[in-house]
This record gives C-alpha cells, sequence and structure tokens, in this order.
C-alpha cells in the first residue's frame, strides 16, 4: 500500500478512538491548504483506504489535525474546560511517493504520542 493512513488509539480507555474527525492540509511555508476531512471508524482508522495517495499525494509536509477534545468529551473522559489537549496538530513529511506513511495517534486526556508506523 502507498499513500498516507493514521489510525488513532486511546490509551486511557485501552481501545480504538472511534468517530474522530481529522483534517488533512498540505503546507507550502507559511500557507495551508486543506485537504480534506475525515473520521476514524470503529477500529479507529479512517474507512477506504489511504486518506491520500497516488496523484494526489506530492512531496513535501503535511498536517493532520486530530479533534482530540470533542472525542475526550463523547468518551467521558475527566477534562479541563477548556480541554487541555483540544486539537493536536502533527506536521510531518513525505519524501517519497510511492511509500506508505502510517501517522497513528495514541491518545489520553493529558497526553498523546505518535510515530511514523509501517
Amino acid at each position: 500500500m502507498t499513500g498516507l493512513t493514521t489510525h488513532v488509539l486511546d490509551t486511557a480507555l485501552g481501545q480504538p478512538a472511534s468517530d474522530m474527525k481529522i483534517d488533512l492540509y498540505r503546507l507550502h511555508g507559511e500557507k495551508r491548504d486543506f485537504i480534506k476531512t475525515v473520521y476514524t471508524n470503529d477500529d479507529g482508522r479512517v474507512d477506504g483506504g489511504p486518506i491520500i495517495a497516488g496523484n494526489d499525494l506530492e512531496v513535501g509536509q503535511y498536517e493532520l489535525v486530530f479533534h482530540a477534545g470533542e472525542y475526550l468529551r463523547r468518551s467521558g473522559a475527566t477534562l479541563t474546560e477548556p480541554a487541555f489537549l483540544e486539537d493536536i496538530p502533527l506536521r510531518f513529511a513525505i519524501a517519497d511517493v510511492t511509500a506508505h506513511y502510517h501517522v497513528p495517534l495514541l491518545l489520553s486526556a493529558h497526553a498523546f504520542s505518535t510515530y511514523r508506523g509501517s
């Protein structure tokens, strides 16, 4: 598989984070071009294959914005208002458009981590 994929795991609950809104942008210096909005399924993944692939994928900088606050409120997490983690922007680069870039998010109400997965 080539292209960009993601998934979200709720580490506090030990389960996938379902129905989380995620926005994808392509970055051009300080300019952000919106590409699309997707939502995680019951497995914490995005249905329909890669979020972006093929001719739509270009070498360059991208940003995934995970709307964590909305999800955490629905999941019953104890949050301050405003939430410590409301929106989580993850910026990364794609250097090879023929490769697979998997960018998962591990999430709790007060922490997150990410990595380039397979």
